[in-house]
């Protein structure tokens, strides 16, 4: 493996490799028809002439997507280097990685991969057992061939005996429930089908509670969902049987809607939304037979959830006039906001909290950096924990009764580490770390604070090998989403070790339109209010640029989702700044969006096109699909995306694509990367994601001049 590993160093990439004119092919795009689709906003008409590849059924959008991915993977296949890409990417992925290990039982269950396993999978030994003595409990890599069949959810009774468990077929958000007995691991019942967007909550062992949308009609991967609904599924019941509990009538109609009981099996408790931000919250007393729900909250301007009961007494966490969140207590007799008590009150801080072993562990952010407290049952400070580090923590939450917890930390140069944490002493100990071929001692992490065109200032953290000139000559990806109320914290990526190694520098920007600073930063990139979140991106770039890190031919942009708006708004407003951008399943008709599957609830931070002349003349103003102009060299571009994406339908990259390729001034090339059987990206088999990774580097890195590795 040495002689994979040498041509890997940093300073062949820079000394040794060809930096003259960028070796492009001629490339020829598949012709894409044009069709005369008008639609009309108030008072003007917008063409969009590649409507026909939004029917993700067609025959012709078919054979468009295998034109396309014919030119795109002959491409990638002339970058000499791209396999040596994916042999490190693969070599630096094959390492045991361990999850944090739970009690349900008379069982101890923890997932583990073997390394390169598309799938993680499922083991547990008995309580008085040792790790070394488990079993393999449930393998999804046995659930299809190809590993696109993927663990979404599972939930076991409180007493072990029964676990329920989702799967994702192809990456597609629609679900399938399976109930087993855990102790002799067969299947009870049928199979629950058409769920999405839910969770699984047992009553007992009785039933549990799901969610899902009527089917579509239509393409099920692209109609619109418009009516969520939770219902209750009894054992030894057909699921048309099953009972609707929320979400039948006009009246109770929202977008997102979902269901859990309370650990003591006292309350039902449902959140209703019609966006992705703001709630209804109702509970409903499970011991008591016909019981109604009663609004803890019956408005949907603040988000609010009841995170712990004690017999009738509610712990409620909410951003109702706390815009950086808080713990209140109220009864369940009399929920509603006038009989809130503070129980952990609003700091200057954004707080994530979570509950186990009697306690209450409030995590806060603190300039997207992790910091921990630890509470009792009174409100009372017991400690604040030492973290290992600077970074992000994740866990502490676990049973009233756990004897110890767990949690993980990690930041962009540490691997994600698992600790055992003694509620009653505060110490911890590693439970798990991973032996990854990567040094992190020799690359350094360093925060720096920017300013945005208005004024503001942006935290950024910068990620690279230390002892580096800053010259402006190193290949760098900036990375950002700004959405959402979404925070982007210190993580660390395998793929990006590769990315490093190579001299590459990493840089992520907490974006306004993200919750690093609470619901504040989240509402200053919304609505009319979103080309802060694009300014905010394109200082990042010019920061990187002016310190020298590296150039404007030198640079990659990146994001994902909403990240991949933010990269289609910036590369067609400063076309000039970067020489990579890489958009993937991108949100890039912001005209339509609402109209595919469950996009509608996106609104909150979007407005639609058809709320107001003025949202619409906004939003057409920097939707990147409607702002590629003819004679405008663009930069390099790779659009990836999944054919079973359901959640961004892989049409919002179709056509973007087809309109860059016919409008691309210059010679960087416009190829587009589409996944067959992948979706939004959660799932997706190892073996896919490191050619993903592979094919993304070798045409960063090609695009970028360099010829050889």
């Amino acid at each position: 493996m040495k002689q994979i590993l040498m041509p890997f160093a940093a300073v062949c990439l820079l000394a040794s490799c060809n930096e003259g004119e960028k070796n492009q092919a001629n490339l020829t795009y598949p012709e894409t028809k044009q069709v005369d689709t008008v639609d009309a906003y108030f008072d003007t008409e917008v063409k969009d002439p590649y409507r026909w590849l939004e029917n993700d059924r067609s025959d012709e959008t078919e054979e468009w997507v295998e034109a396309q991915n014919d030119l795109t993977f002959g491409y990638l296949e002339d970058i000499p280097y791209r396999n040596k890409l994916k042999e490190r990417l693969t070599q630096v992925w094959n390492y045991e990685k361990i999850g944090a290990p739970f009690k349900r039982g008379e069982y101890t269950y923890f997932s583990k991969n073997d390394g390169l396993q598309n799938q993680s999978v499922y083991y547990r030994y008995k309580n008085d057992e040792s790790i070394e003595e488990a079993e393999e409990f449930l393998n999804p890599n046995t659930f299809s061939e190809d590993g696109t069949t993927s663990m979404a959810g599972m939930s076991f009774t409180e007493d072990g005996e029964l676990l329920a468990y989702s799967i994702s077929e192809g990456g597609s958000d629609w679900r399938k429930i399976i109930v087993l007995d855990a102790e002799s691991k067969k299947q009870k019942g049928d199979t629950i089908v058409d769920v999405k967007f839910s969770g699984i909550s047992w009553k007992d062992n009785d039933g549990f509670y799901y969610s899902s949308y009527d089917k579509p009609e239509g393409s099920e991967l692209s109609a619109k969902t418009d009516q969520h609904k939770l219902y209750y599924h009894k054992l030894g019941t057909s699921q048309d049987e099953d009972l609707l509990i929320y979400g039948g009538t006009e009246e109770q109609k929202h977008r997102y809607v979902s269901g859990s009981v309370t650990e003591d099996s006292h309350y039902l408790i449902v959140s209703a939304s019609k966006s992705t931000s703001g709630n209804r919250l109702m509970i409903k007393d499970l011991t008591k037979s016909n019981s109604e729900f009663v609004d803890v909250i019956d408005t949907y301007d603040s988000d609010v959830y009841i995170i712990e009961n004690d017999g009738s007494k509610l712990f409620i966490v909410t951003d109702k006039e706390a815009p950086n969140k808080k713990i209140v207590t109220v009864d369940a007799s009399s929920p509603q906001p006038e009989n809130w008590v503070d129980f952990i009150p609003e700091t200057e801080n954004v707080l994530s909290p979570s509950t186990g072993s009697g306690y209450f562990f409030a995590e806060y952010m603190v300039d997207a950096v992790s910091q921990v407290k630890q509470y009792d049952y009174s409100g009372e400070l017991v400690r604040q924990v030492e973290l290992p580090g600077a970074g992000s923590v994740g866990g502490f939450g676990g049973k009233k009764e756990a004897e110890e917890l767990y949690f993980s930390f990690t930041n962009y140069t540490t691997p994600g580490t698992i600790y055992k944490y003694n509620p009653e002493s505060g110490t911890y100990e590693v439970y798990q770390k991973p032996a990854i071929d990567f040094d992190t001692e020799a690359y350094t992490s360093k925060q720096i604070f920017y300013t945005s065109k208005d004024g503001t200032k942006i935290p950024m953290i910068i990620t690279h090998k230390k002892g580096i000139e800053l010259d402006g000559t190193h290949p760098t990806m900036l990375y950002g989403y700004g959405g959402f109320n979404i925070s982007l914290t210190p993580s660390f990526s395998t793929a990006n070790t590769v990315w490093l190694e190579n001299g590459g520098i990493y840089a992520v920007a907490n974006l306004r339109g993200g919750g690093e600073y609470g619901k504040e930063w989240h509402n200053a990139g919304i609505k009319m209010k979103k080309q802060n979140v694009f300014d905010d991106f394109i200082a990042a770039a010019e920061y990187l640029i002016d310190e020298k890190y590296t150039s404007s031919n030198k640079l990659a942009i990146r994001g994902g989702s909403n990240g991949g708006l933010l990269v289609g708004a910036t590369m067609t407003q400063r076309p000039d700044l970067m020489q990579v951008a890489l958009p993937a399943v991108g949100v890039l008709d912001m005209l339509r969006y609402h109209t595919f599957t469950s996009g509608a609830g996106w609104a909150y931070d979007y407005g639609t096109s058809e709320d107001n002349p003025e949202m619409f003349e906004y939003l057409r103003g920097y939707s990147p699909l409607h702002n590629i102009n003819e004679g405008t060299e663009y930069p390099a571009t790779l659009v990836t995306t999944g054919d079973h994406d359901d959640r961004v339908v892989p049409a919002h990259s179709f056509k973007f694509a087809a309109e860059l390729q016919s409008k691309q001034a210059g010679d960087n090339p416009t190829l587009i990367r589409i996944e067959t059987d992948a979706g939004h990206g959660a799932g997706k088999p190892t073996s896919k994601i490191i050619q993903e990774y592979a094919d993304i580097f070798a045409f960063t890195f090609y695009n970028m001049g360099y010829e050889e590795m």
